[in-house]
């Protein structure tokens, strides 16, 4: 059996991720930041008003897709839940369904850790709709390495 990181690389690349991307601490949805998306490119995906993952999903009314370190085809979607903390009482993470290579159901998925913390779920979903598809596409190969980790060894 593979290992997450013969899957995906070493860790500080992991494999088909991209750029390098820093690692983003968990943080209050509620707070300023003047954090700007990257100007406009000739690609889809990395113009100014879909380079984020709340601007791609607005520009094209659906989630975008990425091939996983596993080489599977993935999407993201933005989930909530309650954190138990009164000052921030939701936490927000990505969870990626796995596609059949066919492209006709999920056969899967992974989890981000908790990413986003605030006062509601739609301050959680704004904070974390400014991440940028970079940053979605490292959370991804973490995931799968972190899976990876825990599957039991042969």
């Amino acid at each position: 059996m593979r290992t997450g990181l013969q899957i995906c690389g070493s860790r500080s690349g992991l494999g088909r991720a991209g750029p390098s991307v820093p690692t983003r601490p968990l943080r209050d949805a509620d707070e300023e930041t003047s954090e700007e998306p990257p100007m406009a490119s000739t690609k889809p995906g990395e113009g100014a008003e879909d380079a984020t993952l709340g601007g791609y999903m607005s520009v094209h009314s659906r989630p975008p897709a990425f091939e996983g370190c596993d080489g599977q085809p993935y999407t993201v979607s933005i989930e909530t839940e309650r954190s138990g903390d009164m000052r921030a009482p939701i936490a927000g993470y990505l969870v990626f369904p796995k596609w059949a290579s066919s492209g006709l159901g999920i056969v899967g998925h992974v989890e981000s850790p908790l990413l986003w913390r605030g006062t509601s779920r739609e301050a959680v979903t704004e904070e974390a709709g400014g991440a940028t598809l970079q940053e979605v596409q490292r959370q991804l190969n973490e995931a799968i390495v972190a899976a990876a980790a825990k599957e039991p060894r042969e």
